[in-house]
């Protein structure tokens, strides 16, 4: 039996194989008609790169002793005046200054290096960060709105129903201008905080009508039973409805965290240096510009394909415990 699906499955996965060559083929091809030299090479700089830092004499005197120290070198002054000798410690492959030599004060000796984080991965992180935060707070605001949006209350139910028509019905790029440019000066409210309120409510807005659909697809014969049992209506719907409500709208749920981490993009109008906007001023400084969207994308891919199986991870867990 397990030789017969494994003849029938054999063509359509070299079907599979043959039709990605073609992409990359055809990707290729495209890059070769493209009137552009490709420097691949420079990307890497703008993740992590080796910084130097100047050390420069710190009075004015005569080199005494220079000893080596690893890769570095420590190069000792004698003052002119009286007073004790000092040690700056430099790279090796930076030293300017030889045994023997006169000094002024601030005259630079050589060099240090260290690492630094580039603008690409200093754009990833802040991307990641409000995500995760926007996210977080979107959740708690779609919760509390799906809730409402089901209430007896009319004035819960139609105050959820105004915030849901209002956000669902607007650009995410107005509601950021809004939120920034009004909301926030009446408030004064820092532009990480406006970028991560408004993406706070628009993914809430979304969330609620998810939460919604999931509470009521849940058969009313259960809350009805839990009542019988001498539960309350928050305790019914705490421990009842809402657990397996969650499983339901998991998916749905992925998706739309999937669409925020792109969607977070659109904070570089307000001058917050996330991915995007740190590769927009990559771009004009480098001139590389294929290559750092290119990579920008990849980055997009990954980090939703990394939240994409964490999700569906989740979701295989909590269908083994049902």
């Amino acid at each position: 039996m397990a030789l017969k699906r494994q003849s029938v499955q054999w063509p359509w996965q070299g079907l599979l194989i043959v039709i990605l060559l073609g992409l990359a083929i055809g990707l290729w091809i495209a890059t070769k008609q493209v009137n552009y030299e490709w420097r691949w090479e420079r990307v890497p700089q703008y993740f992590a790169y080796q910084d130097e830092e100047p050390q420069t004499a710190p009075f004015a005197g005569t080199v005494i002793k220079i000893s080596p120290a690893g890769d570095a070198s420590q190069v000792t002054i004698q003052p002119e005046s009286s007073g004790l000798p000092a040690t700056v410690t430099v790279e090796t492959a930076t030293l300017k200054v030889a045994v023997g030599a006169q000094v002024n004060e601030d005259d630079e000796m050589g060099a240090t290096r260290h690492w630094q984080v580039g603008p690409l991965t200093q754009g990833l992180w802040v991307t990641i960060w409000i995500s995760f935060v926007s996210g977080f707070f979107g959740l708690i605001i779609g919760l509390i709105t799906g809730l409402c949006r089901i209430s007896k209350n009319p004035t819960l139910r139609g105050l959820a129903v105004l915030y849901i028509e209002l956000i669902r019905g607007t650009p995410l790029l107005v509601q950021i201008f809004i939120f920034y440019f009004f909301i926030g000066t009446v408030l004064h409210l820092d532009r990480i905080v406006a970028g991560i309120g408004a993406l706070s409510l628009f993914v809430g807005a979304y969330t609620a009508e998810i939460i919604r659909a999931g509470i009521q697809s849940i058969p009313k014969g259960q809350s009805e039973a839990a009542r019988s049992l001498g539960m309350s209506a928050a305790e019914t719907m705490i421990h009842i409805v809402l657990p397996q409500a969650f499983k339901r709208v998991l998916p749905p749920l992925a998706g739309q965290f999937i669409s925020l981490i792109k969607d977070s993009s659109l904070v570089s109008v307000i001058a917050i240096t996330d991915l995007t906007k740190s590769g927009r001023e990559i771009i004009t400084s480098s001139f590389a510009t294929f290559e750092i969207w290119f990579t920008v994308a990849l980055l997009y891919l990954v980090v939703t394909s990394v939240l994409s199986q964490l999700l569906f991870w989740l979701e295989r867990r909590f269908a083994r415990s049902d």
